[in-house]
């Protein structure tokens, strides 16, 4: 089968829902809506192409004006590629496979290029997503990738479709824009618009009928690890429980260990987990390790978070320690995660002045390197509006360096009923960084 019709048989398997799904509905438009234009959701000029390493950075973009009313999506046909995951599906819960087991050997892969025109065909009367611009920070000169080319990082909660539909009570947000037909679609326009080589995602709950099989047919290695008490359970008809997921480019990357953390305060397990893998990058031979988590949310939780980070960072300090990697010195460390606080909070302070030397990447946007964006997260709930900075990349600051970063829309592109709406499919904005590795040995603080 060629590359094509193999994108169109995999663009027919999203279409399916998860297990006992049914068709969509056909949602209303949003107030003032004109079913006029066209999507807009690339990076840089042309609209048709993904900036890699040597490709020209453009400062931020004016927000697209279009808005359209969705188009009903979904299909009660059955579906081969789901089909192989249902059975690990049950009514209530998903459990994970062995992690030892490669699933995805012997996939045939199909052409992000195909399948992401074929998604933004499919949402062609929906909203285009805000416009953002990969920007290089102000403070550091360019360098050369001749030999050591960068590495894309994608952090996002997507937002859980249990939670979206039947906890989180977006007052402004329709539930039709919440439906998993037409969601899930946007969730994976956004990864195939940016192509990015390693993907941490939390508030996942569709991993095995979803995100596992669409990423390994694009040449993704998936980990999932779902949350003891996900909260999700406790939603009518859910798909099971929430978690994080981890994503890496087979071609780019190989697998070293892994480590499923369920973290801890005052020696306690807690309902939180982080996975932390440590990869070995093919271009430059240099080991990586990655980490991906979602501390406790909600005010009042403050002490619970800063202990939950203590116990992650003392358990990376382990993995990444002189030794465990391929050199002498600790391995990189790359740490994305929905930390749920802000930077007045003292998890953020942890992890600021940890041993490990983390510094986070988004800080870099600021004009003096200092400062996080004034939001990563903008939603309206019946408590009222929140606008928060909750989402972060830390890295290793003496052993890596931040090439660019996907700027953060306007609060014009946002819109006034703010996240999630009809042009984008969470509460929570994606965040998206460049690094690559120092050149010559570098030991960490």
């Amino acid at each position: 089968m060629n590359s094509a019709r193999r994108c169109s048989a995999l663009f027919r398997e999203i279409c399916v829902s998860s297990v006992g799904g049914q068709p969509a509905r056909t949602p209303l438009p949003p107030a003032g809506s004109a079913a006029t234009g066209t999507r807009c959701c690339h990076i840089g000029p042309g609209g048709g192409g993904v900036r890699r390493t040597g490709d020209p950075l453009k400062p931020g973009a004016a927000a697209s004006t279009i808005t359209a009313p969705v188009c009903p999506m979904g299909s009660s046909s059955s579906s081969r590629l789901f089909g192989t995951m249902a059975q690990a599906l049950s009514s209530s819960s998903l459990t994970q496979p062995d992690p030892d087991l490669d699933e995805d050997q012997d996939l045939v892969e199909v052409e992000p290029e195909q399948l992401l025109r074929e998604c933004e065909e499919a949402l062609r009367r929906r909203p285009a997503r805000p416009h953002r611009d990969l920007v290089q920070p102000k403070l550091l000169a360019p360098c050369s990738h001749q030999h050591n080319p960068s590495i894309r990082v994608l952090q996002w909660n997507i937002l859980a479709q249990a939670l979206g539909e039947g906890k989180d009570s977006f007052i402004r947000c329709p539930l039709e824009a919440l439906s998993w037909h037409e969601r899930k679609y946007q969730i994976l326009e956004e990864i195939l618009t940016y192509r990015p080589d390693i993907v941490c995602l939390q508030e996942v709950d569709h991993y095995y009928d979803t995100f596992q099989p669409i990423m390994a047919r694009l040449g993704y290695h998936g980990n999932f690890l779902p949350k003891p008490w996900s909260p999700c359970l406790d939603v009518e008809h859910n798909n099971g429980p929430d978690g994080c997921a981890l994503f890496y480019r087979r071609s780019r990357f190989h697998l070293h260990s892994t480590a499923h953390l369920r973290l801890s305060a005052m020696m306690l397990p807690t309902n939180q987990v982080a996975i932390a893998q440590t990869l070995r990058c093919l271009a430059t031979g240099r080991q990586l390790c990655v980490a991906v988590t979602h501390l406790k949310a909600r005010s009042g939780w403050e002490r619970l978070r800063s202990a939950q980070g203590a116990d992650l960072l003392q358990s990376l300090q382990g993995i990444t320690a002189p030794g465990s990697g391929a050199g002498p010195g600790p391995v990189p460390l790359v740490v994305c995660g929905d930390f749920n606080a802000e930077p007045s909070e003292d998890v953020y302070r942890r992890f600021s002045s940890s041993p490990l030397g983390l510094s986070s990447a988004y800080k870099l946007l600021s004009g003096d390197g200092q400062m996080e964006p004034a939001y990563t997260s903008w939603k309206i709930r019946p408590s009222g509006e929140s606008c928060s900075t909750l989402d972060y990349i830390w890295y290793s600051e003496r052993a890596l360096r931040v090439e660019a970063l996907l700027d953060i829309p306007t609060e014009q592109q946002i819109g006034p009923d703010r996240l999630p709406s009809y042009h984008y499919p969470s509460d929570h904005l994606a965040l998206l960084c460049d690094i690559s590795f120092r050149e010559g040995p570098h030991r960490l603080l």
